[in-house]
């Protein structure tokens, strides 16, 4: 099995920013890669960056750069991490392509903090992404969902079902 992975920013590829004195973020090298690293996985993956963004920054431009993307990579099985905030309106563009398995998984805290939530959702993804059939999906909070039956609870953050 081979999965793509496609990073477009988020919170999971946040890391500390190089300058001094600062208290923001920036979007990082894909986190998917530290994790996998870590885990001696048992399938072939290609890691592609397309966005460095924050999801609340996503353009209508942009979901046409990541469809694309996933139109024209090489497997059916991709796995897409983004981040939370818009999370469900780019597996609805994504919806259109009907002969893949896409999911989408993010993460609540960054990848580098150690309460992080990211290795979780990345296996959550890749453990379910061999047995779904093809569609767009959400793995987050240890759960896959269909897109279009999730929505994300703004007070607890986590993702439930419609």
């Amino acid at each position: 099995m081979k999965i793509t992975f496609i990073q477009t920013g988020g919170t999971i590829d946040k890391d500390y920013p190089k300058l001094a004195k600062g208290y923001g973020f920036e979007i990082g090298e894909p986190a998917v890669k530290r994790i996998l690293e870590k885990v001696n996985p048992n399938f072939r993956f290609e890691i592609i960056s397309v966005l460095k963004k924050d999801s609340l920054d996503i353009t209508e431009e942009d979901r046409e750069k990541i469809y694309e993307v996933c139109v024209k990579a090489d497997n059916d099985k991709i796995i897409v991490t983004h981040g939370t905030d818009t999370m469900i309106e780019t597996a609805k563009k994504l919806s259109a392509i009907k002969n893949k398995v896409m999911i989408l998984t993010g993460a609540i805290k960054p990848e580098r903090f150690s309460d992080s939530d990211a290795s979780f959702n990345i296996g959550t993804a890749v453990g379910a992404i061999g047995i779904l059939e093809n569609g767009v999906y959400i793995a987050m909070n240890g759960r896959i969902y269909s897109w279009d039956r999730c929505k994300r609870n703004l007070k607890t953050g986590q993702f439930i079902e419609k």
